[in-house]
């Protein structure tokens, strides 16, 4: 690590962008968050924010935003029904208090928060600049850098109490439908292609008022991008580090994050370690979710009815092995 302090520009106020400005500031460089959003909007984002426990490990106080425990999932396939218990467990969590509770850490540690500006250009004058920003990455586009794949979260909230803690999902062929208890109120969705996402998540609404509930929508990348460049990096969303078979990055994006630390300024070697521990996770992952998605369509009879499943790092040998 260089002991030298440098002036740090985070561009983007999401969950990312905030732990890195407070963790960089906690090492003594001086550091900027920028986002076009105002202060009060930062936590409206169409995200789920479904996480393993392991989000306790890099975040405080995650009891303050803490929704709902989500023991299992349930995968409906046409002719069986697969349960996966989650371990570690899954926090369903507010991300509004979220967002704040980062917040408070970076005023704390007296991060300068510039909101409410859009930027046009990637701001001068700074020993280092690291793009948060999103799937539709400003700072990405700004290198000239490849757009990740990508895929459309829609969200459906209906006020509803229901504290039970198993979530459902139904395959489509390019994701998922979803439902989520997240205690005083039921969250429905879909992930998938625009057309088909849309469609699957009226299908499993069955509702005649379609028009009438207020749906949130969201690019899910797909696709490891990270600059060759000593100087501009991104993290995140900004390069696509989704899991491949659910489309969730929180916990993904705050371990690559966490490299970025280690190895900052080092930009090459952030760069290096983080393709060297995310790869071949996301080809596997990939490969993983077709074979799901083959045997739970057409060989039921494989799959266990009941498994345990690390949904971060999954080891589908070891679940397998796991059956009831």
């Amino acid at each position: 690590m260089d002991n030298k302090k440098l002036k740090v520009c985070v561009i983007g106020g999401g969950v990312i962008g905030l732990y890195l400005s407070w963790k960089l500031s906690e090492l003594g460089h001086e550091v900027f968050v920028y986002d076009r959003k105002e202060e009060k909007d930062l936590g409206f984002k169409s995200c789920s924010t479904l996480v393993s426990e392991r989000i306790r490990q890099f975040i405080p106080r995650i009891d303050d935003c803490l929704e709902n425990i989500i023991n299992s999932c349930d995968i409906n396939f046409p002719k069986k029904t697969i349960r996966l218990n989650f371990s570690p467990k899954h926090l369903v969590l507010d991300r509004d208090k979220l967002i704040k509770i980062l917040l408070d850490l970076n005023k704390k540690n007296n991060v300068k928060l510039c909101f409410g500006k859009e930027l046009k250009e990637i701001p001068r004058g700074f020993d280092r600049v690291i793009g948060c920003d999103g799937a539709g990455s400003f700072v990405r586009k700004s290198l000239g850098l490849p757009n990740p794949n990508m895929r459309i979260g829609i969200q459906v909230f209906e006020e509803k109490k229901d504290n039970s803690c198993v979530t459902k999902t139904h395959l489509i062929p390019s994701g998922f439908t979803w439902e989520i208890p997240r205690g005083n109120f039921v969250e429905y969705g879909a992930l998938g292609e625009q057309n088909e996402a849309k469609q699957s998540l009226d299908e499993l609404l069955d509702i005649k008022d379609v028009k009438k509930r207020k749906y949130i929508s969201a690019l899910v990348p797909q696709g490891l991008i990270i600059p060759n460049n000593d100087k501009i990096t991104l993290c995140g969303d900004a390069m696509g580090l989704t899991k491949p078979w659910s489309g969730g990055g929180l916990i993904w994006g705050l371990y690559a994050a966490d490299m970025l630390i280690k190895s900052f300024p080092d930009f090459i070697e952030y760069k290096k370690q983080t393709e060297k521990f995310f790869n071949f996770k996301i080809i596997k992952g990939r490969i993983a979710n077709k074979l799901v998605n083959l045997f739970g369509f057409y060989f039921p009879y494989v799959i266990p009815k009941e498994m345990t499943y690390d949904n971060d790092f999954p080891n589908f040998l070891i679940a397998f092995a796991g059956k009831k």
